[in-house]
């Protein structure tokens, strides 16, 4: 460190001619010689400009033109060779690092589950060879620009939009802007560009290793005959024992060997499969385990592929801090800095009508001791037929009924035969108390779904292997857990705070200081940070119009020989 002296000067400052000299002459030869290096270099480029024959100066107007007509559809890419003079990023015989980049990165493409012939590879690489005109070689230059965004936006941020495959998933891809993004392109090392395209979360490159290891599978015929029987436990015998033995060696559960008795080995094997598809680890193979043991190595690859695209759709910062519902999976998770903190198991909504929409807001706050209010469809279509076969039926859960300016009424003093559930006028409110559906606590992120995470008395329902029997809500098998964890960073001791709350009994709103942003997703296939391929049941049947999307974007399932 340099050590500066703070005492007062007092008095001039003397300095040595010699010295006072010798800078002078420094800095004059320093001037001179950057004034030398200039005008060299002007002169350098007329001689140059004197030097271009008439016939380079026309093939170079001709080039610009081109790429100029070329561009001039689409405003980002015009913009972009515009503020360059037109000069070619692509196609000058400076750019063959950045040729061979992208040809190496379109080669690959299907490794990452892309449409092989989106891009064309070889076509391209032939026509790099090769041009007959300038104006050959401008519209060969725009038309690989575009090739390169349509793959830069692919691999970023996923080939296809979610709300045109299906109304409920309403995720928007993070698409980058493509006049930055040739921007950047063209000031970055070509081959580390194209490495940080692509999400760089270490699941996609572990389901990019899983997706290699299926192929290899289906190219030796995958994992053998079916098991064909309804169920099998501990203690059975037969062939159909030694049928799931080979199946689940195959499927690398162990070297099971071909004995014909379900013995202690082969329930271990079952567990651990069990674990891997998020089924109760019982060790019996019942009907949901048989199902899952007898997918094919196709469809499992199938649902890789989908993975790999639903891991481009949230392919930006999530927050330090954020939860993750996967409704496939029947699991929420809090995640902070990249590492789970709480797993809890949920229940998400029915299949069809009531299903739970995949989008992302932020949570905001907590309601302590809610009130439940039934929706209107609910009202209508549930609680109506109920009500005109007994005006006392709200009288179990507490419900209370009020008309349209907010009156309380008494629902055995109405004929609900004059209504039906499109002109259904009353309205229900459940209080706070043991029996309200909501539970204790509701965890709020506001959204035109009406969706939010609650608490439940239906505990039994986290016991069972498909959780989808909610109404559209996803409901917490720990939710006093995920109301400490989120009130921890505001509270000192958010147990004593929260437990204190929901002892008095009254209603109570806690805002978040810092919302937390939360994700409803839907996946079926990931690979956990120990290497354990995770697989799902498609409960909701949305994978199947995923890949139909997928496949008419031009994208295949290969088989690959080791």
């Amino acid at each position: 460190m340099f050590k500066h002296n703070h005492s007062p000067i007092s008095g001039p400052v003397r300095v040595s001619p010699t010295i006072a000299s010798r800078d002078m002459w420094s800095l004059a030869a320093s001037s001179i010689s950057r004034l030398f290096l200039r005008a060299f270099a002007i002169v350098a480029l007329l001689v140059l400009a004197q030097l271009q024959t008439p016939a380079a100066r026309a093939q170079s107007a001709a080039f610009r033109l081109a790429v100029a007509q070329a561009a001039a559809g689409d405003k980002a890419i015009a913009a972009f060779y515009k503020a360059r003079d037109y000069r070619p990023i692509w196609t000058g015989g400076s750019d063959g690092a950045r040729r061979r980049a992208l040809l190496e990165a379109l080669k690959r493409a299907p490794d990452h589950g892309l449409p092989e012939g989106r891009y064309d590879y070889d076509q391209l690489r032939r026509e790099f060879s090769g041009f007959k005109s300038a104006r050959e070689r401008g519209i060969l230059e725009v038309a690989t620009t575009r090739k390169f965004l349509q793959y830069a936006r692919d691999i970023q941020s996923g080939i296809l939009e979610p709300r045109r495959i299906d109304k409920n998933m309403t995720l928007r891809p993070p698409r980058r802007d493509p006049l930055k993004t040739l921007i950047a392109f063209s000031q970055s090392n070509p081959r580390a560009f194209f490495r940080a395209l692509p999400p760089q979360d270490p699941e996609y490159g572990r389901l990019l290793k899983e997706k290699l290891r299926m192929e290899r599978i289906i190219a030796r015929g995958g994992w053998g005959p079916k098991v064909q029987a309804r169920a099998l436990k501990p203690g059975q015998r037969g062939p159909q024992v030694v049928a799931l033995r080979k199946r689940l060696t195959a499927m690398r559960y162990g070297q099971l060997g071909s004995a014909n008795v379900y013995d202690a080995r082969l329930t271990q094997a079952v567990k651990l499969f069990q674990q891997d598809h998020g089924l109760n680890t019982d060790g019996i193979a019942g009907a949901q385990t048989i199902r899952a043991i007898n997918v094919s190595a196709s469809t499992r690859l199938m649902q890789v592929v989908i993975g790999l695209e639903r891991l481009r759709w949230l392919n930006k910062p999530l927050g330090k801090r954020h939860i993750l519902v996967n409704e496939a999976a029947f699991t929420a998770y809090v995640i902070d800095n990249g590492k789970p903190t709480l797993t809890t198991r949920v229940v998400v909504g029915q299949p069809g009508r009531w299903r739970t929409p995949e989008f992302e807001k932020k949570m905001t706050h907590m309601v302590i001791n809610p009130s439940w209010y039934v929706p209107a469809s609910i009202a209508g279509g549930e609680y109506l037929p109920l009500l005109k076969k007994n005006p006392n039926a709200l009288t179990r859960q507490e419900l209370i009924m009020t008309d349209p300016s907010g009156r309380q009424v008494d629902p055995t003093r109405i004929d609900f035969s004059k209504y039906s559930k499109n002109n259904f006028p009353f309205s229900l409110r459940q209080p706070p108390s043991g029996a309200n559906a909501l539970g204790k606590v509701k965890f709020m992120f506001p959204n035109w779904h009406a969706i939010y995470l609650h608490d439940t008395p239906a505990k039994s329902l986290f016991g069972k292997d498909i959780r989808a029997y909610s109404h559209g809500c996803v409901r917490v098998q720990k939710p006093f857990e995920l109301a400490y964890t989120l009130l921890a960073p505001q509270v000192r001791d958010p147990k004593s705070y929260f437990d204190g709350l929901v002892a008095a009994g009254d209603e109570v709103t806690v805002r978040l200081k810092e919302p937390v942003p939360i994700y409803l997703v839907y996946r079926t296939a990931w690979v956990s940070p120990e290497g354990r391929p995770n697989y799902r049941a498609d409960t909701y049947k949305v994978d199947k119009k995923v890949f139909a999307a997928l496949s008419r974007a031009g994208v295949v399932l290969r088989a690959q020989a080791s």
